[in-house]
């Protein structure tokens, strides 16, 4: 069995680029979750700190505008309950049914 050539460091994309293979998109890593987020978008205010702080680029926004989120790729981390204004509070998180 012959031994695998590994790249050397001059041969590596700037930056660490990963490209193609394993990336997250490929992946649904929703069926982790243990909660999931729901939001009132009647009581959202589009302030967007919800996408800011997904660390799994899970919110969904369009326009501008919060639409939702992607449960394929949500772990429900709870980090964009938790970034929501005191005063809006329009994101909860529920349990997930098994």
């Amino acid at each position: 069995m012959e031994k695998a050539k590994l790249k050397g460091w001059r041969d590596l994309h700037i930056g660490g680029i990963i490209v193609g293979g394993a990336t997250s998109e490929a992946f649904h890593t929703g069926e982790w979750r243990v909660q999931r987020p729901v939001v009132e978008l009647d009581k959202c205010i589009n302030c967007l700190f919800c996408w800011v702080y997904c660390p799994d680029d899970a919110v969904i926004v369009e326009d501008g505008k919060m639409k939702g989120f992607d449960y394929d790729h949500c772990k429900g981390c709870g980090i964009c309950a938790e970034e929501c204004p005191p005063k809006v509070k329009c994101i909860t998180m529920i349990m997930e049914e098994v």
